[in-house]
């Protein structure tokens, strides 16, 4: 807030219509809302692109992402169906959902770029609330690749297929010369059918919803930056990528129809980035416990030494559900009943205000804001 709207908003809370001046302590606005009445401020502008070139910051899924997104392609192709920017559109009965793998390396522990691409594209349909069916897989291959390599990718593509229970039903290859792909990329889309009367939404959110994550967070981001081998560092860590089309629909049914708000997979950008895009599209706080957020301690270890916060490392196996106060027992319960979901926690509540902010309360009694990053510590994990 600069000098002259400080001046005015005390002349507008000190002032009657008289001239009379009101007692000094009841019209001067605190430190704290002026912090964010200056957030809500920005958050207000219209998106706009600043650079004149892409970075890597721009897919990292923080701030940056959602400034390309909003100021170049949602205005470019502005229609009903994409404006709520969910994990997919939902028409006429169906879920449609698209996604790129850009992972490096390749092969990690527990996974490698081919089960990425069909785990990642089974969750989003199941984010909807899908029961996903077909995929379509198309690669981008630089010139020199092992074709051992591409036989162990589509390998695992096809077994995690499997798992999922959906077919590769289409697909497309490119090969194009060597250094201009970094060995391979893979883009997979897929289709589901809505067979339950819901429509889950960020938007849908409510004061008193409880906020569950799966799973403990950060596995897949910590492991596969270790694999890169450019730190010194050893952890007995694996990729939590897996599909959660099954977990997702243990959940809807013990739950009644509307009593799961929200259900997003917590990729690039973590849990942080999910519970941000909440509390923005649906206008509410979103207070989480710092204590209750599960973190394995190998992953808390890595972060501290790397001075990153677990919340904003992305996963491939967990998800993050705003559920109904009413029925949040019930799919605390259904979740841990599956193996995927053993160890889900409840990390938070939805709150009225400040709206569109997302507050952590830390393990010292305090309490900050939990914003959205620029880019991302960990760039290329998917």
């Amino acid at each position: 807030m600069d000098a002259d709207e400080c001046t005015a908003l005390r002349a507008e809370t000190t002032t009657g219509r008289t001239g009379t001046r009101a007692p000094k302590e009841a019209a001067r606005p605190s430190r704290e809302e002026e912090v964010l009445a200056r957030i809500s401020r920005v958050r207000r502008r219209r998106a706009r692109v600043r650079e004149d070139r892409v970075t890597l910051a721009h897919g990292a899924g923080g701030k940056a992402t959602h400034t390309l997104i909003e100021a170049v392609f949602l205005e470019a192709f502005r229609n009903p169906l994409l404006e709520p920017l969910e994990d997919g559109a939902t028409v006429d009965g169906l879920a449609f959902t698209t996604d790129s793998y850009v992972v490096t390396p390749l092969f990690f522990p527990g996974g490698d770029i081919g089960d990425l691409a069909v785990n990642g594209t089974v969750n989003d349909l199941a984010m909807c609330g899908a029961r996903p069916r077909h995929l379509s897989a198309a690669f981008i291959l630089e010139e020199g690749f092992p074709i051992a390599d591409l036989r162990r990718i589509t390998a695992s593509m096809a077994a995690a297929a499997r798992a999922a229970d959906v077919s590769i039903v289409t697909g497309d290859t490119k090969v194009v010369e060597r250094g201009k792909a970094d060995g391979c990329y893979i883009t997979t889309s897929g289709v589901g059918t809505l067979e339950r009367p819901i429509r889950l939404s960020a938007a849908s959110a409510r004061p008193g919803d409880a906020v569950i994550v799966s799973g403990p967070v950060g596995e897949h981001g910590v492991t596969v930056m270790l694999a890169r081998g450019e730190l010194d560092i050893r952890a007995d860590l694996a990729s939590d990528t897996a599909p959660l089309n099954a977990l997702t629909a243990r959940l809807l049914d013990a739950c009644d129809d509307g009593e799961v708000r929200c259900l997003r997979d917590a990729t690039r950008g973590g849990v942080a980035t999910i519970v941000n895009e909440i509390a923005e599209a649906s206008q509410v706080a979103v207070v989480l416990d710092e204590e209750a957020i599960p973190v394995c301690p190998p992953v808390r270890g890595a972060c501290e030494l790397l001075g990153i916060d677990p919340l904003y490392v992305a996963c491939e196996g967990r998800m993050v559900a705003v559920v109904s106060e009413r029925s949040a027992e019930a799919a605390l319960s259904a979740l841990r009943s599956h193996p995927l979901g053993s160890a889900a926690a409840v990390i938070g509540r939805i709150g009225d205000d400040p709206p569109g902010l997302v507050l952590l309360k830390t393990s010292f009694g305090g309490t900050r804001i939990v914003d959205l990053l620029v880019g991302d510590p960990l760039p290329r994990i998917c």
